[in-house]
């Protein structure tokens, strides 16, 4: 049988992120962020759930970053260059609204996607947002689930309306990694992970593996 998610176990994890955990590279803060919770309260209505499914994207250096621009920052990119614990969050195909956690060093430009969320309250209200399932596989579900827009961007995620949260540890043997979906460039990089076994992991159009030595290892 399979191991038994760690929400699963009814006991809750305290609130606070672990100091410096953010500050960290993208990559591994993706990992990382395995098993924590965002929790939104957009308009006055609770809804929440725990991180299953990231996409890191690594600063100037990764061809997929929005970071990856000869002028430096932009209007849009602005918010990735530092500090760490802030919400980036933009559009895609004009219609979609994704989010990222700003991580690493200030002047770094990392980011994690955030792809899937695992609901554990306020499911009513995700799905009257989304109006159809699934709630929040995929980022573009993930974040009308929670009511996240354009409004949040540069957000500092230690506050209300929108707060990241500390979770439950997934074990190494829990994870799978893969290549990221939806970009171009850097295609064949492995700077997915998910929670194996978890609902709200979006399917991967290639082979994706589990791995047991899951380490602290375009944005579309």
């Amino acid at each position: 049988m399979p191991s038994p998610l760690p929400w699963q176990s009814g006991l809750a994890p305290g609130a606070e992120l672990p100091a410096g955990f953010l500050l960290r590279p993208a990559l591994e803060v993706a990992r990382g962020l395995l098993g924590y919770r965002l929790v939104s309260t957009i308009g006055g209505r609770r809804t929440s759930g725990v991180i299953v499914e990231t996409e890191a994207y690594d600063g100037p250096n990764d061809p997929a970053s929005h970071a990856a621009t000869l002028r430096g920052p932009t209007k849009r990119n602005a918010v990735m260059f530092g500090p760490a614990g802030f919400s980036y969050v933009y559009r895609i195909y004009g219609m979609h609204w994704c989010m990222n956690v700003v991580t690493g060093p200030e002047g770094d430009a990392g980011a994690v996607l955030l792809r899937g969320l695992h609901a554990m309250e306020g499911q009513k209200v995700m799905k009257q947002r989304r109006g159809c399932e699934p709630l929040s596989t995929g980022p573009g579900r993930l974040c009308e689930a929670l009511g996240i827009t354009g409004e949040l961007y540069g957000h500092d995620l230690r506050e209300e309306p929108l707060r990241l949260q500390a979770g439950w540890a997934v074990a190494h043997d829990m994870v799978g990694i893969s290549t990221r979906i939806g970009v171009s460039a850097a295609a064949d990089w492995p700077y997915r992970f998910y929670v194996l076994g978890a609902s709200g992991v979006s399917r991967h159009p290639g082979p994706t593996k589990p791995s047991a030595t899951a380490t602290e290892g375009s944005q579309e």
